[in-house]
């Protein structure tokens, strides 16, 4: 295992569940729905133990953990806060951006996987595939919802 390598994937991951829970707040915020904000909420709990998750692994690998989000976590709640302003808090709006944060931080869950596999130790790969099975689980919800409003 190559231990700097490794840490540089654990920040990566923890900036992306920062980017999710930021998103996630942010989505509370837009939506006074009961539904769509106690999904929002276990969303943002799913990135903080993902999160408490890779922070511990970090600082078993003597690392110093990442804080703050990406620049496209960034674009991901200016764009949301732009499309609800202009949608006047519409569902479908605000679950089309969410499955547009969900696609981005799955996507480099998987990555990650593919790219830096071979950089970090079995065990910390088996969490990160277990996160980005629960990110996957969370995004399936979204895409329901959302797709069910297109059905009707």
């Amino acid at each position: 295992m190559h231990t700097d390598k490794a840490i540089e994937v654990l920040n990566t991951l923890i900036t992306i569940n920062n980017d999710r829970i930021e998103g996630y707040d942010t989505a509370l915020n837009e939506t006074e729905e009961i539904d769509l904000r106690v999904l929002f909420a276990h969303f943002s709990d799913t990135s903080k133990k993902c999160k408490h998750e890779l922070v511990a692994e970090v600082l078993k690998l003597n690392g110093k953990p990442a804080t703050g989000t990406l620049t496209s976590g960034k674009f991901f709640r200016v764009w949301m806060d732009v499309k609800a302003a202009i949608t006047g808090k519409d569902r479908k709006a605000i679950l089309n951006s969410c499955d547009f944060g969900e696609v981005h931080a799955i996507n480099i869950y998987t990555e990650l996987l593919e790219q830096e596999s071979d950089k970090i130790s079995i065990p910390l790969r088996t969490m990160i595939l277990e996160q980005k099975t629960r990110l996957v689980s969370d995004h399936n919800r979204v895409k329901a919802l959302r797709d069910a409003l297109v059905r009707n």
